[in-house]
């Protein structure tokens, strides 16, 4: 879709800085930012917000794909039509999907969905979202957009491999569709890679974002301060993770969720688990223990631990059995539910008491968690713009 520029709320920040004075924009973004040169922590600052924060929608994908899901994608196609359908109970949830797809999804969501679940006709190669539709940063009165620049993960030329060109230029299509302006991040990422806590604080792992898949040549303080700059980042904190054992380089949101200021789950391997992601808990374990967050606070640290594997319903070499890879939505946190009843009772006991006056849902996604990701993967929230000051 092009950009009409003679509608000024169209306009696309060149600057790729979201750390600046919201008068730098106009208090309802109307027109292209001059300058960039306030502090990140001002008042008008455009800052990412924490995903409890009120959304106007959610956006998800339809697979599209295949040459990617083979045999899987029937059960991945269900999958996702009963996550937006559990979603819609709580807020608008819009579908992308290829033109020549989108029939059918729309069949599959279908009708029934309290708060209505519409298809866009916008090209996409897969379902996940999270990583590369864009991230969105607000400041009062005010939303914008972060296009991280997508690059399929840096997987070209790897065993992970899969087309992404139309889910790299769905971010930009997408605030256009909106009338949302669109910053460029001074980084490639993706949106798992980034959880804030909404008041100034990152998480984020090394093995991602601090990789030559995405950024060559960028030190972890060159990295740092581009994600400070775009999101309105005052502190980001730092875990290892692991690289090149899965698609994703180990994206935070698998990892550590920040369930409210100085409040983080974090993800234990259940029995069984392969002993590297061990190691990667017990160092994650380590970095957020010794740290403070913007503010000062140190972490209160909830473990969720994962389910015996060999006790799930879900197969495959690459499933991911992370209860912490769960979505918040207005009122309710959309979780996963792998077949081990003991341990999806106590994922559904920790995620109440982590979330008080929400509802808890929990789903079966057995052909979305057979790629890698989960409910949060799957995802991506468009927040509401906080009250104009």
């Amino acid at each position: 879709m092009d950009m009409d520029p003679s509608t000024s709320r169209r306009r696309v920040l060149q600057f790729g800085a979201a750390a600046l004075p919201l008068a730098a924009l106009g208090s309802a973004l109307p027109s292209m930012a001059q300058t960039a040169t306030a502090a990140p922590n001002g008042p008008g600052t455009l800052r990412m917000p924490a995903e409890t924060d009120r959304h106007i929608r959610t956006y998800m994908a339809w697979p599209a794909l295949s040459s990617v899901w083979g045999g899987g994608l029937g059960a991945v196609r269900r999958d996702i039509a009963e996550v937006a359908h559990a979603i819609s109970r709580y807020e608008p949830v819009v579908v992308l999907a290829r033109p020549g797809q989108a029939a059918e999804a729309r069949y599959q969501c279908g009708p029934g969905a309290y708060f209505g679940i519409q298809v866009l006709d916008i090209p996409n190669d897969d379902l996940w979202i999270r990583d590369f539709g864009p991230t969105f940063v607000v400041a009062p009165g005010a939303v914008a957009g972060v296009d991280t620049h997508f690059n399929g993960w840096g997987k070209a030329g790897t065993k992970y491999a899969q087309p992404f060109a139309n889910d790299a230029a769905a971010a930009r299509t997408l605030l256009a569709e909106y009338e949302v302006n669109r910053i460029r991040a001074g980084f490639v990422g993706e949106g798992g890679s980034l959880e804030t806590d909404g008041e100034g604080t990152l998480l984020a792992t090394v093995s991602s974002m601090v990789n030559a898949n995405r950024n060559p040549g960028m030190s972890q303080a060159q990295v740092e301060q581009a994600m400070k700059t775009a999101l309105g980042i005052d502190k980001v904190i730092w875990v290892p993770g692991l690289a090149g054992e899965d698609i994703t380089d180990c994206h935070i949101d698998c990892l550590a969720r920040f369930t409210g200021p100085g409040r983080v789950i974090l993800d234990k391997p259940g029995p069984v688990a392969d002993k590297k992601w061990v190691a990667v808990y017990e160092e994650t374990k380590r970095a957020l223990q010794s740290a403070t967050d913007a503010r000062g606070r140190r972490l209160a640290i909830t473990e969720l631990a994962g389910p015996d594997r060999r006790e799930i319903t879900g197969r495959g070499d690459e499933f991911l059995s992370s209860y912490t890879n769960y979505y918040t939505a207005n009122g309710a946190v959309i979780a996963p539910r792998f077949g081990d009843a003991y341990a999806d009772g106590v994922a559904y006991d920790i995620l109440r008491a982590a979330y008080p006056g929400y509802r808890v849902e929990q789903l079966t996604i057995d052909g979305i968690a057979s790629g890698g990701g989960g409910i949060h993967c799957a995802t991506q929230s468009h927040p509401a713009a906080p009250p104009a000051l």
